[in-house]
């Protein structure tokens, strides 16, 4: 097999997808016929396919290529180069026989009494065994390999495994030692080993090295893997490499090739002589003395080979730890003794399997003793115990040599470990093996900060929190937060949740950790690749490049300075994902070039574009270290981290709902689909958070809670809970029953929410009633509730005779004044309840005055009633216009015109006016004067839907107009449906009973209105000769009140098929009364059931932009209103004076307040989260 042949057939294994997509584009441009164009085109296309394939065929050659090159300049192999005969005459001594010599070693018979020595006839050469192993059988595997020499260097095996073929730098070296032979393992035992050998493997990023062949150890560790992979969805995560002896693999010819082989098909004949290698195993290394037939050729190089991984930085770090290594050993005879003592020696950690035979047995037994009692007799006994079957082969020089090794085994017992399969202590294989290590490099080192950091280093690359629970994180340890700053750093960087928790359990202070902002930047320049990351890095460049730009054009230097990731840039980013209602939550940088002011002006410009300008006070920016890692989980969806955060967080609702916001702003510009349901599920998550810390506040405290809701959190933008949880649409929160009554609290403003509709209707128009009681404002009812306290309170002192202190509760009620008679009225008229009933009956008043003048007084020279509907209108107007420039949430001009257009009313409201001032311009033009009536009419349409939104307010007629919205969304593609019915019909009606009519209207009529008139229930008399009229049409079409008749025959009665037409009228009624209205009604049904269930909650949502709008309108209604336009006219432009701001939204509390507040929040948060995890722990009993 040629180089190019064996490189043809893997290119077309891995490449087959694409060359049946080209087959088929093939046979579809084969099977077309007729069109020369679709040919061409397919022409074209399967080109440009076959020459993708055929640019990938050469890329895939060319790296095989240039790997072969690689592997015949540094990897060589042994062969003889002096045949002398053995045993046999066609035997060389090296074990092969001669027609496997090349013609140069064999010679004359002058030198055939030489003797054979490998030092002296083996000789090197370029290797001629590489490439792929494909394995047949039913697991149809392949696996790389290569032919080495005995002397090959460690440091180009190393290259060769992490490089050519490569793989990742382990993180930890298991080789695994013992038995070459089968050799029985009981039940329980295998799987303890198979499993803890995985797990250790899997967790730790580690290589397993063995010997590679299917037989003895080697064949358990290959069944091991093989489980796995069947098991785990990660194919090939485990790397196992076979170090195997090239002399004695059976089959070994098919892996010959000069050019490589990829891939040599390797038959498993498990009944041969010799050993065939381990289907199982990832990687193979064939080691080569030149000779055949020799066992354990490879030990020395295998030797070499894992100290000179063990030599390698841990985690490809330039200095530090390195990669630890560590011997397991099974079964075995002398030579895995002599290997244990080797590696011992050498001071690598090795675990003894107890239970897996012979000379591990024998060990295990021994290191339970004192070194004094293991004597020559206690290892005769033991040997003739676990090794019966060789043990008369045994001679007594070798049994004390045996019995001195055991002994400086056991001497060195800080590198032995024994696993003992029953009620040990470590458990698993896997935590014994990692134990191992630790007990090794305790008993190496100083048990100072140092010793301790690499033990912890090495448990944070493993990922391996519960060994350094039990083994690092003991009272043996003392560590400073300083210490594990780098450990959190690691564990961070690497998404090790465990870790982080561990750490934070055992002294690391958030708040050193990140005091520096180089700390957190360095955290974001970690972020693995995720769509924040991205966003980051543009908005970086993009900066950067303006910058350059400025600085170039006024030649203050040739380019701008290069610059990373920043925390202003990391605001910028969250500013934009939270939205521009809040303000930076990291203060810009301090700029440290010099230029003058035109620059900044210049720079200024051109890093801010269209954004409104920043009113932000920079000594009033915090940072707080929990928001800070918070966030920086939030924004690459990491669950684990940001839930640790969250918990930390003082500020927990505003994190949550903030983190809500954020997570569904990158869903909806994520263009991956399943990263954004990730997100979207991230964000559902957090507002269950926040709805369960809520409801834990409101039913602790209710007025704590409201406050809760309208307080600015410094933190995040100063914004507040209520704000960020209508950005972020998180509709079950804001439809909490807490939040509601922090709405309907706002809604009644200073009168208590109790009050019967009816009363303060009634008091609206005989306000003197307020005097008397009428109505309940809040302040009485707080008032009357301390009154009734300190009621209580003289009771129980009365009653016990304790001297309890009243004085506070005393002091309290006397600075609570009633409220005079001016507050009283203000405090009714401003309430944003009674705001609304008046504006209901301006708009019924203007609805009626309109009508009036529509019906009765539309003259040709406006009446006083219709200037008064003109200056009515004008008011409507102006606060149409408030509306649309009021911001309070600092959203600028651009957006917050974009949030008012995509409400449905505020539309309604705009071409409701559009459609009034059209026809007043009509109106008072004299050839249009009937035209502008018509369009007013209309407008009067508008105005009249528009009256449905007083309607929102209700609780029982709210929710109906949500569904009713939802349903003209159906109808709306519905009749795209219907009028297929409705043209067809009409169309083949029309040409079959009139001919040639050139009248457009009538031909309308007849093809679309009047069969859509069928539907419901007229039907047409002029398709039926029974019912058809000569006096209801017109012959010639000359009278254009009446249709064309239809086309009559010498009788002159009607030609047209009467049976075709009554058919088609039949069968039009069949689908379009029948079935498609009851489609249309069954559609509304599906409508109204699945909206019902959320309508409740959507209102709720949606109640909050109304009550928000009577807030902040004028008390007068329409037309008065416009008096209070004209009053905040002069104060705001012309007086330039601020506005006032309501409190009711946004409350900004005193520091010390506020800290109760925030502590009183983190304790309800801990409430909720142990009964939470009470929850869960009762669900998972059942």
């Amino acid at each position: 097999m040629t180089m190019k042949h064996c490189i043809s057939v893997s290119v077309a294994e891995q490449h087959t997808g694409d060359f049946m997509f080209v087959l088929s584009v093939i046979q579809v441009k084969g099977g077309s016929v007729g069109n020369k164009r679709a040919e061409k085109d397919q022409k074209a296309h399967v080109m440009v396919q076959q020459g993708k394939q055929k640019y990938k065929i050469n890329h895939v050659i060319l790296c095989l290529k240039k790997h072969a090159t690689w592997i015949r300049h540094n990897i060589r192999k042994k062969e003889c180069c002096f045949f002398i005969k053995g045993a046999r005459e066609d035997v060389c001594m090296c074990g092969y026989g001669k027609s496997e010599h090349a013609a140069e070693a064999i010679k004359e018979e002058d030198f055939s009494r030489e003797v054979w020595d490998a030092h002296r006839h083996v000789r090197e050469v370029p290797t001629d065994a590489f490439g792929e192993i494909s394995f047949g059988g039913l697991r149809q595997t392949t696996t790389k390999y290569a032919r080495v020499s005995t002397e090959t260097s460690p440091e180009a095996l190393y290259e060769l495994l992490t490089e050519q073929w490569k793989l990742c730098p382990p993180n930890l070296l298991i080789s695994v030692t013992g038995g070459a032979k089968n050799f029985y393992l009981k039940t329980r035992l295998k799987n303890v080993f198979q499993r803890g050998l995985i797990k250790v493997a899997q967790t730790t990023g580690a290589w397993i090295i063995t010997g590679g062949t299917n037989t003895g150890v080697m064949k358990h560790v290959g069944q091991a893997v093989r489980d796995y992979s069947l098991s785990s969805s990660m194919q090939g995560q485990i790397v196992t490499i076979g170090l195997a002896t090239w002399g004695v693999i059976n089959n070994r010819d098919v892996l010959v090739h000069s050019q490589g082989c990829f891939p040599a098909h390797y038959p498993m004949d498990v009944k041969g002589r010799m050993p065939c290698l381990d289907n199982n195993h990832t990687h193979f290394l064939l080691v080569d003395d030149g000779t055949h037939g020799r066992y354990g050729v490879e030990i020395d190089l295998r030797s070499r080979l894992e100290k000179c991984i063990s030599g390698k930085p841990l985690g490809n770090k330039a200095v530090g730890v390195t990669i630890p290594v560590v011997c397991v050993v099974l079964d075995g005879g002398a030579g895995t003794l002599n290997t244990i003592y080797t590696a011992m020696l050498n001071d690598t950690p090795c675990v003894v399997l107890e239970g897996s035979g012979r000379m591990a047995d024998v060990i295990a037994h021994a290191a339970g003793l004192p070194v004094s009692q293991v004597t020559i007799s206690l290892i005769h006994r033991l040997l003739k115990k676990f090794l019966s079957h060789e043990y008369d082969n045994f001679s007594d020089l070798s049994i004390i040599e045996w019995t001195k090794k055991i002994q400086d085994i056991i001497r060195m017992s800080h590198l032995l470990t024994v696993f003992r399969g029953g009620g040990d202590s470590h458990g698993d294989v896997d935590v014994a093996i990692l134990q191992a290590l630790f007990k090794a490099s305790r008993a190496s080192e100083s048990q100072g900060v140092e010793g301790w950091r690499r033990q912890l280093e090495l448990a944070i690359v493993w990922n391996r929190v519960d060994i350094a629970a039990t083994e690092i994180f003991t009272d043996e340890s003392q560590w400073k937060s300083g210490d594990l700053h780098w450990a959190m750093f690691s564990a961070l960087a690497g998404n090790k949740p465990q870790f982080v928790s561990l750490l934070l359990e055992n002294g690391v202070s958030l708040r050193e950790f990140l005091q520096s902002e180089d700390t957190l930047c360095d955290l974001y320049k970690k972020l693995p690749s995720c769509f924040f990351l991205r966003k980051l890095a543009k908005r970086v460049h993009s900066a950067c490049s303006r910058r350059r730009k400025v600085f170039v054009l006024k030649n203050r230097v040739q380019a701008g300075p290069s610059e990373g990731i920043c925390l202003s840039y990391v605001s910028d980013e969250v500013r934009h994902l939270l939205g521009n209602f809040t303000q930076p939550i990291y203060p810009p940088p301090t700029m440290t070039y010099q230029f003058n002011m035109e620059d900044a002006a210049s720079l200024s410009r051109s890093l801010s574009g269209s954004q409104a300008p920043l009113r932000m006070d920079l000594a009033e920016a915090q940072r707080d270290p929990a928001r800070d890692l918070f966030l920086w989980a939030v924004v690459q969806n990491n669950k684990e981290l940001s839930e640790i955060a969250w918990e930390q967080c003082t500020d927990c609702m505003s994190a949550a709902l903030a983190a809500c916001k954020i997570l569904r702003k990158m869903a909806e510009e994520e263009s991956d689909a399943d990263e954004a349901v990730d997100m979207l599920e991230l964000a559902n998550h957090y507002e269950r958070h926040a709805i369960g810390v809520f409801t834990q506040c409101y039913s602790n405290g209710e007025e704590r809670a409201k406050k809760l809701l309208v307080r600015v959190s410094p933190l995040w933008g100063r914004t507040t809970c209520l704000r960020l949880a209508l950005a972020a649409n998180c509709k079950s929160f804001v439809a909490l029953s807490g939040v509601q009554a922090l709405l309907t609290q706002i809604w009644c403003g200073e009168l208590s929410v109790d009050n019967p509709v009816w009363r303060v209707m009634i008091c609206m128009i005989c306000f003197p009633l307020i005097y008397t009681g009428f109505l309940t404002y809040r302040r009485d009812e707080l008032i009357q509730r301390e009154f009734e306290k300190n009621e209580a309170i003289k009771t129980v002192e009365s009653v016990t005779g304790s001297a309890l202190t009243t004085k506070a509760k005393s002091c309290d009620l006397t600075t609570m004044k009633s409220l005079n008679c001016w507050t009283r009225l203000t405090g009714l008229y401003s309430s944003p309840q009674v705001k609304f009933y008046w504006n209901i009956v301006s708009y019924f008043a203007f609805l009626f005055l309109f009508a009036v003048v529509l019906m009765m007084d539309f003259q040709a020279t406006p009446s006083p009633g219709e200037i008064l509907l003109y200056v009515w209108l004008f008011s409507l107007v102006c606060e149409e216009v408030r509306q649309l420039f009021y911001d309070p949430d600092g959203f600028g001009f651009h957006k917050k015109a974009r949030v008012y257009i995509r409400e449905l009313w505020n539309i309604l409201d705009v071409l409701s006016i559009i459609l009034f001032i059209i026809g007043l311009g009509f109106r008072l033009t004299t050839q249009l004067f009937y035209a502008g009536k018509i369009i007013l009419c209309i407008d009067f349409v508008v105005f009249c839907l528009r009256l449905m939104a007083i309607f929102t307010i209700s609780r029982t007629l709210g929710p109906k107009i949500i569904i009713v919205r939802r349903m003209m969304m159906d109808m709306f593609f519905f009749m795209f449906l219907l009028s297929i019915w409705v043209v067809a019909y009409g169309v083949a009606k029309q040409g079959i009973l009139i001919h040639n009519d050139s009248r457009l209207e009538w031909i309308i009529r007849g093809a679309v209105y009047e069969p859509y008139l069928v539907i419901f229930g007229n039907v047409p008399t002029n398709v039926d000769y029974a019912a058809f009229d000569m006096d209801s049409c017109s012959m010639n079409a000359t009278d254009p009140l009446k249709p064309k008749c239809p086309v009559l025959n010498e009788n002159q009665t009607p030609a047209f098929p009467e049976w075709l037409t009554i058919i088609m009228l039949c069968v039009y009624l069949l689908f379009a009364n029948i079935l498609l209205l009851n489609l249309l009604i069954a559609i509304f049904n599906f409508t109204f059931q699945e909206v019902q269930d959320n309508t409740d909650r959507i209102w709720k949502f949606q109640r909050y932009e109304l009550i928000k709008e009577y807030h902040s309108r004028p008390a007068a209604p329409p037309p008065f209103i416009i008096l209070s336009h004209l009053y905040i006219f002069i104060r705001n432009v012309v007086l330039c004076r601020p506005s006032h701001k309501s409190r009711q939204f946004r409350t900004e509390l005193p520091h010390i307040e506020e800290e109760e507040l925030l502590s009183w929040e983190a304790l309800m948060k801990d409430r909720y989260l142990l009964s939470t995890q009470q929850q869960q722990s009762e669900t998972m009993e059942r």
